[in-house]
């Protein structure tokens, strides 16, 4: 049990400051945190119908509808026909929510990289594995 414990405290340290970084990243731009996960998530997938963005932000489909009215106004994304069913509609990144996705997504990487330079490859593929078991779960 001690290491349960352990895993606990060190997930929500590493989830506080990782929310803190987040906040602090977003403060001096017109876009939200939400607003801003909206645009990462799109950018990692290119394009997703708004059930399947919901279910990855999870959150709400009418929480999600307000999110894209307000991105679209911004002109950071938009509507098209799904190119396998002209019938449904996607959520893509306009070229300005590209040009944020790639400057947000390379905060990230260098966040990443700093964090990550003490760490050996060998435990980087743990890490990794672990994460990616972490996050199937979710």
């Amino acid at each position: 049990m001690k290491n349960i414990e352990k895993l606990n405290r060190s997930l929500t340290e590493f989830y506080d400051k990782m929310s803190s970084w987040e906040q602090s990243v977003v403060k001096d731009t017109p876009y939200s945190l939400a607003q801003i996960h909206t645009i990462e998530v799109l950018g990692h997938h290119q394009a997703l119908r708004m059930k399947d963005l919901a279910e990855k932000l999870a959150i709400t489909t009418g929480t999600l509808t307000v999110q894209i009215e307000r991105l679209v106004a911004a002109k950071l994304v938009e509507r098209v026909a799904d190119p396998q069913d002209r019938r449904a509609i996607v959520v893509v990144l306009t070229e300005q929510g590209k040009a944020i996705y790639q400057q947000h997504n390379q905060l990230h990487l260098d966040l990443v990289k700093e964090l990550s330079k003490h760490i050996e490859p060998e435990q980087m593929a743990v890490l990794l594995d672990s994460l990616d078991k972490i996050n199937n779960e979710f």
